[in-house]
């Protein structure tokens, strides 16, 4: 008798987050890809700007979720994750896909769209995450609740915790969509060449190329043209202390160094004086405001006991004492 057959793996159909729900969507490929006519077309991409794009989806995909299953007592959001993160995907990429020709069409009707790739793709999900609604869903009130906002965050830290969508996947849609909606070549490169061999020389020296920071203990990953600005926010910088002492400490450190520890961080007069300085120069100030302290300490001492010409004699008779350094 022959044995039963083997369940093709690749056929069965994971439902639910817990399982991962992971079906083929595309991984970030760097290697070269061939465009109308036969050209290659140079891979990269602004990284940072696709790395904000993917954050933008697991959001989404809570909220088509959350909204399509509010009040349904037989579904929940991880029972039809798998299925409407395929159909989100397919949306937004085919509505990504038209972008350019909606635009020359817009254009031509004198209507104005907008060409930030980020609110592009917010109105693409938007439109989609509308045509899942359940009844409930399209109430208002419902919308604009704390209880909504409260069951999105739980699910994407649900989706979050069981890697039902890796961020690598999400960045391999991200690139997608950056390249079909930026119409102004702001965030990818639109070079293309006709054999491998100029093309990796361009790749070579392409502003977009990725490179790591240089700053130890930062893992990002930004394109050559964006290093300057991620450099001059990057929280692993080792800067010189923005108050002027002698340490050099990350960047991510310097608010809490200059208000807690840092010797030079302004303070107001322990004695009540309207006088500023740094914390280093406390001991200079009292030595010069010696008799000015004395007197605000006898009028809290002798309150209303002394006339204030007694009060002036009696601190300028202290400070001319011996035992000055007490003092």
């Amino acid at each position: 008798m022959d044995p039963p057959p083997v369940a093709d793996p690749g056929q069965t159909k994971d439902k639910g987050v817990g399982s991962k729900g992971e079906m083929d969507l595309p991984v970030a490929d760097p290697g070269p890809v061939r465009d109308e006519g036969e050209l290659l077309r140079c891979p990269f991409c602004n990284s940072e700007a696709v790395y904000k794009l993917a954050q933008f989806l697991l959001p989404g995909l809570a909220a088509v979720c959350v909204d399509g299953t509010t009040g349904d007592l037989f579904r929940s959001p991880s029972d039809v994750a798998v299925d409407l993160r395929k159909e989100m995907v397919d949306s937004i990429t085919q509505r990504s896909e038209t972008f350019i020709a909606d635009v020359e069409a817009e254009q031509n009707a004198d209507n104005e769209m907008s060409d930030d790739p980020y609110e592009i793709v917010s109105i693409f999900m938007d439109d989609f995450s509308r045509t899942k609604r359940n009844i409930i869903g399209h109430v208002s009130g419902w919308l604009l609740s704390d209880s909504r906002d409260d069951k999105i965050d739980d699910f994407v830290q649900e989706m979050e915790m069981t890697r039902f969508w890796p961020l690598e996947r999400r960045e391999a849609i991200a690139e997608v969509l950056l390249r079909n909606v930026d119409i102004k070549t702001k965030f990818h490169c639109p070079e293309k060449y006709e054999n491998e061999e100029r093309l990796a020389d361009h790749k070579a020296q392409c502003s977009f190329r990725p490179v790591t920071c240089p700053n130890e203990g930062c893992r990002t990953k930004v394109s050559v043209r964006c290093m300057q600005d991620h450099d001059a926010t990057c929280l692993f910088k080792i800067l010189q202390c923005e108050q002027n002492c002698e340490k050099r400490l990350l960047r991510r450190d310097m608010d809490r160094h200059c208000v807690t520890v840092c010797p030079m961080r302004p303070m107001k007069c322990p004695f009540g004086c309207d006088d500023s300085f740094s914390e280093h120069d406390l001991e200079e100030h009292c030595s010069e405001s010696l008799q000015q302290h004395l007197l605000k300490v006898l009028q809290v001492i002798h309150k209303n006991n002394f006339t204030a010409d007694e009060l002036k004699e009696t601190a300028l008779r202290l400070e001319k004492s011996e035992d000055r350094g007490k003092l």
